[in-house]
C-alpha cells in the first residue's frame, strides 16, 4: 500500500510537449491507489487528448468553467475542486503557467483552482534550457517556494529543441517517488515503530480443539492501518483471523497462542515507540495438552485450566519510554474495572468498550469506546465504525505524546 492511496489528487497540466507524459502520471498515482482528476488549460489540449485522461483518470476532465457544446451548461466549481484536492500536482509547469502562478494571473481554469487550493501545491517544471536558465524564470521558482509551493526539479537530457540540458520535465515514476516521499516526511510518526496486537488467540485442548474467542482482528487491522497512514512503521502481531492488509509500512507478525503472542511482542517492544495491544488474549489455557484427539466416551468432560501470562502487565512492568495502550473490553462496572486496570497494568491510555452497548465488541464493524488516560481525563465517543475509532485513537495518542 502507497502512501498516496485514498488520497485525492489533482493534476494540472499545461501546455508543454511534457504533456505527453502526463497519461502515465495518472495512470501511476491511480496504481498507487490515489483518486486522480484531471484540470487541463485550453491550449494543453492540443498536447494530449482530455478523452484519454478521462479514460485513465474514471473521472471529467476540467478545462473550462462551462462546457460550451452543452446547451445545458453546468458551471464547473473551481473552488470545490480545489477544496477536494488532497494535493495539486501541475505537471507539467510552464514557463507561462508558473509566471501566472507567481503573479496571481487568473486567466483559466486551472489557475483558478489553484488560487483557490488548501492543499500541499507540487509543480514539475518543463521547458526549453534557456528558458528554464531564465532570471524571469528563476524568479517565479523563488516566488512560488516562498507561497510553500513544492518545486520537483527538472532533469537534464534531450529536449525538445534538440539541445541537450536542464528543463526536461521529471519522469512520472520520479514525480511520484519525490511526492509520496515529501507526504512521509511530512507525518507525525514519520521514524517512529508502532507495535500493535489483533485479534484472538486459540489455545490447544487437542490436535483438534481449542478454546478461543470471537475477535475477529478488525479493530487492531484498522489502528495499524491509521498508523501507517500518519508514517509509522507497524509491527502487527495478530492471532488467527480473516482479516488482511497489504502495506509497505506494516509487518505482519501471525501467531497463534497466548505464549505465542508474549513472546513475540517481547521480542519488539524494546524498539518500539508506541505499543497498542487490542488484542483479546485467553485469560486461561487448558494446563495439559492431550496429544492425540480426545475421544467422545463419557457424557461429560473436564478440563483443568490455568492463567496464562498478562502480556500487558508484563509490559507496563518493564516500559521505559514506550507509550503503552491496553483495551478493557467489559461487561459490567466498566469504568472502574477499565480505571483499575489502567493503574495496575502501568499504562498510558486504555480504551473502554462495552459489551452492553449495540454496535460494539465482536465480529461489527462498528465500535463505541471511552478513552481513559493516565491523568484521569475521561472521553467518551458515540458509535462509530472502527476505522473512525482508530483513528480518533491515533490522535489522542499524538496529542499525548506530543509527537
Amino acid at each position: 500500500m502507497s502512501i498516496l492511496k485514498d488520497k485525492n489528487i489533482l493534476l494540472g497540466i499545461t501546455a508543454g510537449i511534457a504533456a505527453y507524459k502526463s497519461a502515465n502520471l495518472v495512470r501511476l498515482f491511480i496504481k498507487a491507489g490515489a483518486n486522480v482528476k484531471v484540470v487541463m488549460t485550453p491550449a494543453s489540449k492540443e498536447f494530449i487528448t482530455p478523452l484519454t485522461l478521462s479514460t485513465l483518470s474514471k473521472n471529467p476532465v476540467y478545462s473550462s468553467f462551462v462546457d460550451e457544446e452543452d446547451d445545458n451548461q453546468v458551471w464547473n466549481n473551481h473552488v470545490d475542486l480545489g477544496l477536494w484536492a488532497d494535493i495539486f500536482v501541475i505537471a507539467p509547469a510552464t514557463a507561462n503557467t508558473m509566471a501566472k502562478m507567481a503573479n496571481g494571473v487568473c486567466d483559466n481554469m486551472l489557475l483558478a483552482t489553484y488560487l483557490s487550493a488548501k492543499c500541499p501545491v507540487y509543480f514539475a517544471p518543463a521547458m526549453d534550457l534557456d528558458m528554464y536558465k531564465h532570471e524571469s524564470t528563476t524568479t517565479s521558482f523563488k516566488k512560488l517556494a516562498s507561497f510553500g509551493n513544492k518545486m520537483i526539479p527538472a532533469g537534464t537530457g534531450e529536449l525538445a529543441s534538440g539541445l541537450v540540458g536542464e528543463g526536461r520535465m521529471a519522469e512520472p515514476e520520479d514525480i511520484v517517488a519525490f511526492i509520496q516521499n515529501d507526504v512521509l516526511e511530512q507525518l507525525p510518526l514519520r521514524g517512529k515503530r508502532v507495535l500493535i496486537t489483533a485479534g484472538p488467540t486459540y489455545e490447544a485442548i487437542d490436535p483438534v480443539r481449542f478454546i478461543g474467542n470471537h475477535s475477529s482482528g478488525k479493530m487492531g487491522f484498522a489502528i495499524a492501518k491509521a498508523a501507517s497512514k500518519l508514517g509509522a512503521e507497524v509491527i502487527l502481531v495478530t492471532g488467527p483471523t480473516q482479516q488482511s492488509v497489504s502495506s509497505n509500512f506494516i509487518s505482519v507478525k501471525s501467531v497463534v497462542s497466548a505464549e505465542d503472542m508474549y513472546t513475540e511482542v517481547h521480542k519488539h517492544f524494546n524498539t518500539s515507540d508506541i505499543a497498542i495491544l487490542s488484542a483479546a488474549v485467553s485469560d486461561y489455557k487448558p494446563k495439559n495438552v492431550a496429544t492425540q484427539k480426545i475421544k467422545k466416551k463419557e457424557t461429560t468432560l473436564t478440563i483443568e485450566l490455568e492463567k496464562t501470562k498478562d502480556i500487558l502487565k508484563s509490559l507496563g512492568a518493564i516500559k521505559k519510554n514506550q507509550f503503552l495502550v491496553g483495551f478493557a473490553l467489559e461487561t459490567n462496572n466498566e469504568l472502574e474495572h477499565a480505571k483499575g486496570k489502567l493503574k495496575s497494568k502501568n499504562l498510558d491510555l486504555i480504551v473502554l468498550n462495552s459489551l452492553q452497548d449495540k454496535g460494539a465488541g465482536f465480529g461489527v464493524s462498528t465500535n463505541k469506546v471511552t478513552f481513559i488516560t493516565s491523568s484521569k481525563d475521561i472521553i467518551e465517543n458515540e458509535l462509530k465504525s472502527k476505522a473512525d475509532v482508530a483513528q480518533d485513537l491515533m490522535h489522542l495518542i499524538l496529542k499525548q505524546t506530543h509527537a
